[in-house]
């Protein structure tokens, strides 16, 4: 939905309850949008890194493949 300016004041608590169930709302200025309501969103929480250190062990030969796996990778297998 699209309304002017004047009616964004005029009809503030209005247009504020309906971008409280999900619609955005934009605000326009002799009919050219300048602003856009939307609904609050809360910021994620940030992520907790570190969190397995200690845990988790990568043995050193994890990348290697057998031979036969590793030519069909490269493309040098007989088919």
């Amino acid at each position: 939905m699209q309304v002017n300016i004047h009616e964004a004041k005029t009809h503030l608590s209005r247009l504020l309850e309906r971008v409280s169930t999900g619609e955005e709302i934009i605000i326009a200025r002799a009919g050219k949008p300048i602003a856009r309501l939307v609904p609050w969103q809360k910021k994620k929480s940030p992520r907790n890194l570190g969190l397995f250190v200690g845990q988790i062990h990568i043995h050193e030969d994890f990348d290697e493949l057998p031979d036969e796996m590793q030519k069909l990778f490269e493309g040098d297998a007989d088919h």
